[in-house]
C-alpha cells in the first residue's frame, strides 16, 4: 500500500470530533481499516527493513495521533465513571 497521507488521519480523527460524540461514542472509535492496514504495514517494515525518512514521519504521526486518541479516550472513561 502507498503512504497515506498525514491529513488522511488527521482527517479521520477531526471529522469524527466535530460530530460532537458522546463519551461512550469516543470510547468506542476506531480508525478506519485502510488506516489501520498501513500502519501496520509501517510497523512490520518497521521490524524486517527499516524505515525510509518519510514513512518514519508518517509513524511518528500515527504514534502522535494514537496518543491523543488513548487520552480522548480515558479522559471519556472518566465522564463515563463520574455518571454513575
Amino acid at each position: 500500500m502507498a503512504a497515506t497521507s498525514p491529513s488522511l488521519l488527521f482527517d479521520e480523527i477531526t471529522d469524527f470530533l466535530v460530530s460532537s460524540p458522546a463519551p461512550e461514542q469516543i470510547v468506542a472509535f476506531q480508525t478506519s481499516d485502510v488506516l489501520n492496514e498501513r500502519l501496520h504495514e509501517l510497523l512490520e517494515k518497521n521490524r524486517e527493513a527499516g524505515l525510509s525518512a518519510e514513512e518514519q514521519l508518517e509513524l511518528n504521526r500515527f504514534l502522535e495521533m494514537g496518543h491523543l486518541l488513548t487520552v480522548l479516550k480515558a479522559k471519556a472513561r472518566l465522564k463515563i465513571v463520574g455518571k454513575t
